[in-house]
């Protein structure tokens, strides 16, 4: 049976205060929510000493995710109106919104404008739908294209197709369920450049044949895309906007 409890340790004159969850898990699973929470979850037959001195070996990380996460709440864009003037990002470029009065309601983009037509410009909510809609559409459309790109090559390492899903994720670009075959994407790396997509899903499709980050993953990330390093980078440079 799970238990919780809250736990601090300090490291460079900061505190870290973190909620450790004791589960039946084999190892111990560090992670940072957007908001700067930390959470780990532990076996509990692993001592409370060991789990501390974990933590404090990873605080370098802990602060630069807390920092990093800070940083995108100060930036971050207010929340949409859907009102003409408005950016949307789709594929790492910003596509500017119009919305205009119609009888038909419609959704689609020129490459430069955004376009929403719609009965009453003033029910938020019914732009609001159109608008998440068309973006879902754009996401399974997208997602799916890259996965069949992506997947052929790993055909011959006995990887069955794994089923696509799409959600929006606060800590994650993606998710992969090796046992049930399953990759997750964020709904919101439609709006990073598509390169940065194709890594995340090979990425997803590398833990198809080792569900863990070893040596030997990265070793097959890297045969299957060389500059995956180079495209984590762009991704993660520019996620104050994304995210």
């Amino acid at each position: 049976m799970a238990s919780e409890m809250m736990r601090h340790v300090r490291c460079e004159n900061r505190e870290i205060s973190y909620l450790l969850e004791q589960k039946p898990v084999k190892n111990l699973n560090l992670r940072i929510h957007k908001d700067g929470r930390v959470f780990l979850s532990a076996n509990s037959d692993v001592p409370t000493s060991e789990i501390d001195a974990f933590i404090l070996s990873k605080a370098s990380y802990i602060f630069a995710a807390q920092d990093k996460f800070a940083e995108i709440a100060r930036y971050s864009p207010q929340p949409k109106q859907y009102v003409s003037g408005e950016t949307f990002y789709f594929l790492g470029r910003g596509l500017r919104l119009k919305v205009a009065s119609a009888a038909k309601e419609t959704v689609y983009t020129d490459g430069f404008y955004l376009f929403l037509n719609v009965k009453d410009t003033s029910d938020f909510s019914k732009k609001q739908r159109l608008i998440t809609r068309y973006l879902d559409r754009q996401c399974e459309a997208t997602f799916r294209e890259v996965l069949d790109q992506a997947y052929p090559p790993f055909q011959k390492y006995g990887v069955a197709k794994p089923q696509l899903r799409f959600r929006s994720m606060e800590t994650r670009w993606g998710s992969c369920l090796p046992k049930k075959q399953i990759i997750t994407l964020n709904k919101q790396l439609l709006e990073a450049p598509r390169n940065c997509i194709e890594y995340v899903v090979v990425h997803e499709l590398c833990h198809l044949v080792h569900p863990n980050h070893s040596k030997q993953f990265y070793a097959f990330l890297t045969m299957f895309m060389p500059d995956w390093k180079e495209r984590k980078i762009e991704l993660e440079k520019n996620c104050v906007l994304w995210l």
